[in-house]
């Protein structure tokens, strides 16, 4: 059958895209599901293992500890930072003095390379000659080891997620932009504060935003701690921050053990699917639907 002039052009462009989409995502994403089922040290060849990788994963405490700071890490920095950007949003969307810089400083720290926010975090938060415990020594606190306390190294984290929610912030203001401003003004006609104002016009139609950035981050999170973790801990203190992504990372590419590694990031991916199986519930509990 021959294609038209505009299909054919149409595929040309859109060639690149799906060979860098195999070759960067598909290709070694099947490539690590094979892997899993076999021990590979990348210096012989794969031997099969069957399901041995996944048999190991319950009993490798290391694991297991990874998996909890993980989800640990989601329970408390992802409800934080969709409150915190909300919040930010809807003060932020109308003109104001100083909005558009305070509009750019929140969004800046998202566009910074991690390595160099990791590096910027390290200075922050070092326990002997940072700028905070200097600051908290002056005011009389009792300033934390932070990076080297098991307690608070895994907070630093969560603090440092905070500053990391340009994309949330910007969507979520173009939404409340979006929203008719007819809505508020019944709704004051009925008497309704700002308050219920917010929890029965504002909230209702960003829930299915918040539902979908919410399941974005939770899926980013489990990758996005790595670098950080990489740069500032290695996954020290006493494995207070090491996370399943820089677990995997371990695995494959320091003890050689792809087998096993690619078996963690399968078990990861069902958890990821888990996920949105579970936002997806959630969001037809808040379905809005709106005529154009």
């Amino acid at each position: 059958m021959k294609l038209a002039r505009r299909d054919r052009d149409l595929l040309a462009y859109l060639a690149p895209l799906c060979i860098g989409l195999f070759l960067l995502y598909i290709g070694p994403a099947f490539a690590s599901l094979a892997l899993a089922f076999t021990h590979y040290d990348a210096l012989s060849a794969p031997r099969w293992a069957g399901l041995e990788n996944f048999q190991a994963l319950p009993t490798d405490a290391v694991f297991l500890k990874a998996i909890g700071n993980t989800f640990w890490f989601l329970g408390i920095a992802l409800p934080l930072k969709l409150i915190l950007a909300c919040a930010l949003a809807m003060w932020l969307h109308r003109p104001r003095p100083f909005t558009g810089p305070t509009r750019a400083a929140i969004f800046l720290p998202s566009v910074i390379p991690d390595p160099a926010f990791a590096l910027v975090v390290l200075w922050i938060f070092n326990p002997l000659y940072g700028p905070l415990n200097l600051i908290l020594q002056q005011l009389g606190i009792q300033a934390p080891m932070w990076l080297a306390d098991p307690v608070a190294a895994p907070w630093v984290f969560v603090i440092l997620s905070l500053f990391q929610i340009g994309e949330l912030f910007v969507v979520l203001m173009v939404a409340r932009m979006e929203i008719s401003g007819e809505l508020y003004e019944n709704a004051q006609l009925s008497g309704a504060g700002m308050w219920r104002q917010f929890v029965h016009v504002t909230l209702p139609i960003l829930a299915p935003w918040l539902f979908m950035l919410g399941a974005r981050d939770m899926m980013m999170s489990f990758q996005s701690t790595f670098s950080f973790a990489q740069i500032m801990t290695q996954g020290d203190p006493y494995y207070a921050t090491m996370f399943i992504g820089l677990m995997i990372y371990e695995e494959a590419f320091d003890r050689f053990r792809f087998g096993l590694g690619s078996a963690m990031m399968v078990v990861t991916f069902l958890m990821c699917v888990l996920v949105l199986g579970a936002v997806r519930l959630g969001m037809k509990r808040w379905r809005y639907q709106v005529e154009i």
